[in-house]
């Protein structure tokens, strides 16, 4: 069995008066915090104080950005060119160094969110895109991919430091993408049945799927959403069993 993970959660996904799940709560149980950076979510203030809770939690920090579409959470593919999605995805990562710098804390790693990362799963000119504009603002920054996809691969081609998740609660398809939170049963939202599955997937490196046999995947890092209604007694559960269970929950990368 794997001995050691890391867990991670997607934060500061409120903006303005809106907030959005308890990213208090979270951040006292993950290791790793991938915090929105104003395409799907967020603002300035948001990630200034979800950056100094992770700070003070001693909680690494990752940027998180998704498509400029806070209407579909981030959800929806918004056409662009692998040139714009660029551009954009270095203006924001952009703007959580920046504001990161005032807390100050490093910004370690980015993240995709969204229908911008399960795009990056499967088309490789988008995740080319992304990890081009990586690499162009700070090759020290990691990328966390979602394992076995075109972003870790194409992570890997440039010589970025790559980490590959797994996914506590989402469903998966024979070709190891998620499958479209449209389609019923996309979502696990029972903690049991989260932490069950994770177990066995230590246990055995492989994971269930819709249909046929489980498959292998490779994982340093366990996503638990955070804007779940489940999200902390997810997240709390996890932990708890897999530390039952002699697994130690520990960051991929160091804050």
């Amino acid at each position: 069995m794997t001995r050691s993970i890391d867990l991670n959660s997607d934060l500061g996904e409120g903006f303005g008066p809106w907030p959005m799940g308890n990213d208090a709560a979270m951040l006292a149980l993950v290791n790793s915090a991938n915090i929105a950076c104003g395409g799907h979510a967020s603002d300035p203030e948001t990630m200034f104080r979800t950056l100094s809770l992770a700070a003070e939690r001693g909680v690494s920090v990752g940027a998180h950005p998704g498509y400029a579409d806070r209407e579909g959470f981030g959800r929806r593919v918004i056409p662009m060119t692998p040139a714009e999605i660029s551009r954009m995805v270095a203006a924001q990562i952009g703007a959580l160094i920046g504001v990161a710098a005032l807390v100050p804390v490093k910004v370690r790693y980015v993240k995709a969110h969204g229908a911008l990362a399960n795009l990056a799963a499967a088309d490789a000119s988008v995740a080319g895109a992304i990890v081009s504009a990586v690499r162009a603002l700070d090759p020290d920054l990691a990328i966390l991919a979602i394992s076995g996809t075109q972003l870790e691969a194409a992570a890997r081609a440039a010589g970025a430091e790559v980490f590959s998740e797994i996914f506590a609660d989402r469903a998966y398809q024979p070709n190891g993408q998620l499958v479209p939170r449209s389609q019923p049963g996309a979502v696990i939202h029972d903690p049991d049945e989260a932490a069950a599955r994770l177990l066995a997937f230590l246990e055995t490196g492989r994971m269930p799927v819709t249909e046929g046999p489980p498959i292998a995947l490779a994982a340093q890092s366990i996503c638990v959403h955070g804007d779940g209604a489940s999200a902390v007694e997810m997240a709390r559960q996890i932990r708890t069993r897999l530390a039952a269970a002699g697994v130690t929950l520990a960051p991929f990368i160091a804050p």
